[in-house]
């Protein structure tokens, strides 16, 4: 089943068409994985190539659904590794590490279309 956090969000939200569009299910207990299409309007500074932020926004969209569907970041920490072309999927897996007195130890990974390694990242959320 797909999680969402509602239909308009910028991430996940299914009829948001400037969002992510993002397809993200459940991967264990403390994960989800999915992926996204990078568009055209996702471009960064490079021709050609999908714009940094975005690529920390679909990690930070992961790990909170990774929380809950309620969980607001306190800190985000996102290693970019090398940017994925637009015009393909890019693959996004995150997980809570830890949980202590409501708040969420998170971390993610994104791959490219190519299995290229793109970014890590880890979060601390409050749920």
């Amino acid at each position: 089943m797909a999680l969402v956090h509602h239909e308009l969000c910028f991430g996940c939200g299914r009829v948001n068409l400037f969002g992510l569009l993002f397809e993200l299910e459940r991967d264990g207990d403390a994960g989800v994985a999915g992926r996204c299409f990078l568009k055209q309007d996702h471009q960064g500074p490079e021709r050609g190539e999908a714009h940094p932020g975005l690529i920390a926004t679909a990690l930070t969209e992961a790990m909170a659904l990774a929380c809950s569907s309620t969980a607001v970041p306190q800190t985000v920490s996102v290693e970019h590794l090398g940017l994925p072309r637009v015009g393909t999927f890019l693959q996004v897996r995150a997980r809570v590490e830890t949980r202590h007195g409501g708040i969420a130890q998170t971390s993610a990974t994104a791959t490219a279309e190519d299995q290229r390694p793109v970014a890590h990242a880890r979060a601390k959320f409050r749920d």
